[in-house]
């Protein structure tokens, strides 16, 4: 049985960066905060996370041809 929506097999991984983290990935790949695509924060799938405006967020999608890819998110 299935707990909670971010458990199942088609909901890929959500992760909250840190503070440290995404100043850290913004310095990385010379962003803005505000360049990054944004999910909302009533998205289900970060329910759990607990978001505030302005978080990132990591997703990290599995797929049998492509593997890993990593995307990351702007709350709003």
């Amino acid at each position: 049985m299935i707990r909670s929506f971010n458990e199942h097999f088609l909901v890929p991984k959500h992760i909250m960066l840190s503070k440290e983290q995404a100043a850290e990935l913004l310095k990385k790949y010379n962003l803005t905060l505000d360049q990054l695509p944004k999910i909302p924060v009533s998205d289900s799938a970060i329910a759990d996370l607990h978001p505030a405006r302005d978080d990132i967020v990591k997703i990290i999608r599995t797929s049998p041809t492509a593997g890993k890819t990593v995307y990351y998110r702007r709350v709003m």
